[in-house]
Order: structure tokens, then C-alpha cells, then sequence
């Protein structure tokens, strides 16, 4: 994962209702939800829910796909994992300031 794509989803997921919508589809699992389904766990207007679909699918959170007459949304897992990641691969590894920037801290602020 990028710069891009990571704030992209993270941009996505900084909406209450994205991220209620999202952590739903995490919950259901591989087999996702039908629309319907999300909508009444969840209450929202259909108009409402299929704007943030739409959000959280262009972010590559969540995928799409008709079943016959029903369209079932599901977590992208590979995705989630490599944003996941993304946050965490260079945890607690440290930050050494260069030599010329020993009179500020890490933010750039005078020390």
C-alpha cells in the first residue's frame, strides 16, 4: 500500500457512518451482506447508504457484486490488511533526528 491509497481509505473510514457501514461488513465476514440487510441493521435511508458504499468502494475497502436480483457488499480483507499494515509495519523502530536538526523535535518544532 501507498501514500495514495492510504489516505484514500483512511479518508473514507474518518466518516461515522462509513465506518459503522465498514465495521458491519467486517463483522458478516467472507459471504458479506445484501444491501437490504445493511440497511436495516444499521437504518440508514437507501440513498444515504449507497452514497457511502460507493465511497468505501472507490477507497477499495469494499466490494460489490449482484447475486440475481440482490447485490451483496463485503469487507475487501486484503485490502483492510495491507492498510492495517501499512500503520504498523515500522512500529517502535525509532526515529534518530539528523545532526543539523538538533535544535528542533521530530514536528519540526524549536526545541
Amino acid at each position: 500500500m501507498n501514500d495514495f491509497d492510504a489516505a484514500r481509505a483512511l479518508d473514507a473510514l474518518g466518516n461515522v457512518k462509513r465506518l459503522a457501514i465498514y465495521r458491519l461488513l467486517v463483522k458478516a465476514g467472507d459471504g458479506g451482506l445484501a444491501v437490504g440487510d445493511v440497511q436495516r441493521a444499521l437504518g440508514f435511508p437507501a440513498s444515504t447508504l449507497s452514497h457511502h458504499l460507493a465511497w468505501l468502494g472507490r477507497a477499495g475497502l469494499v466490494a460489490q457484486a449482484r447475486h440475481g436480483r440482490e447485490i451483496r457488499c463485503r469487507a475487501d480483507y486484503p485490502v483492510m490488511h495491507a492498510l492495517v499494515g501499512y500503520l504498523t509495519d515500522s512500529c517502535c523502530v525509532g526515529v534518530q533526528p539528523a545532526a543539523d536538526d538538533a535544535a528542533t523535535d521530530l514536528a519540526g518544532v524549536p526545541a
